[in-house]
């Protein structure tokens, strides 16, 4: 597999950065993860403009633009023969001295991995599962995609490598926060719930997608600081990575959820798979949902 390192296209085998990267030294670093379908990055635009924010907070001068991501995830797509694919764009502060850094960082490393996804089946379903691990509070006024992931690898020692089952952090105060990989979405008397931003989850690239896409499609959502309780007693939970996409969560303990096609979060996943085939972003989903509502498509 072929991987990009500041200017060059290499074989992973022999990538490379400094021991003196400030990325590596203090986990000054930000990343973003998306898939690309059939040649198409899905929601780029979303995960640039979320990645130039949090380096811009880290001090960290980033000038690739939107042209040049895309030059280099079509070159790597075409050196490694893939259409589809998950791809890490990762952003380190770069090279410096021994101690913390006042001054911006202005030669920052860009890696940009790639890896084949296999082709879609039947959507996922997995087993929630409550973590003793509490969900840490983000090192800033909110949380970066940030090399700072100690919090999220003690949850998934918790849970083990099984693939169908998915970690749910609560906060140190007992509200919902996220998955381990995720954010949180359930159903009850036809209104969506998820936890605010403001209890220390990342804004997800997706998590906003389906907001944006319940809006638009006039089903209420609520966002705020909900219990384990609430969640308990709902109809069906549903959560969201890029990687994933939308899956369902069947049961958490001895307490089972709806799942299969009469539930929303099977309606959503149908029209997500539906945009992921182009390149949107969350206003051209808006503009596209409307005028299906208005017949003209």
């Amino acid at each position: 597999m072929y991987i990009y390192v500041n200017g060059e296209i290499l074989e992973r085998s022999k990538a490379t950065i400094s021991p003196f990267d400030h990325g590596y030294m203090y986990g000054l670093g930000l990343f973003e993860t998306m898939r690309i379908y059939n040649g198409h990055p899905f929601l780029l635009d979303d995960h640039l403009s979320r990645l130039q924010s949090g380096l811009s907070l880290l001090n960290i001068e980033w000038t690739y633009s939107k042209e040049d991501i895309l030059t280099i995830l079509n070159e790597l797509l075409q050196k490694n023969n893939l259409q589809n694919a998950y791809v890490r764009l990762n952003v380190s502060a770069g090279v410096g001295e021994i101690g913390l850094q006042v001054e911006a960082y202005t030669r920052p490393s860009l890696i940009v991995y790639m890896k084949s996804m296999p082709d879609k089946k039947t959507p996922l379903i997995k087993e929630g599962v409550i973590l003793e691990t509490k969900r840490n509070t983000p090192e800033s006024n909110e949380r970066l995609k940030s090399h700072h992931y100690l919090n999220n690898i003690l949850a998934k020692r918790e849970v083990g490598n099984d693939i169908s089952k998915e970690g749910i952090f609560l906060t140190k105060e007992r509200f919902l926060a996220e998955g381990i990989v995720s954010n949180l979405f359930f159903v009850k008397d036809n209104t969506v719930f998820t936890p605010a931003v403001e209890t220390g989850i990342l804004n997800g690239i997706t998590r906003q997608f389906i907001c944006k896409l319940l809006s638009v499609k006039g089903i209420s959502i609520k966002e705020g600081f909900f219990t384990l309780s609430e969640l308990l007693e709902s109809e069906e939970i549903f959560m969201t990575n890029s990687i994933q996409e939308i899956f369902a969560i069947h049961k958490i303990g001895e307490k089972e959820f709806k799942t299969g096609e009469q539930t929303l979060t099977y309606t959503l996943q149908r029209q997500y798979e539906k945009y992921t085939s182009h390149l949107w972003s969350k206003e051209g989903v808006r503009k596209e949902v409307l005028d299906d509502k208005n017949g003209s498509k």
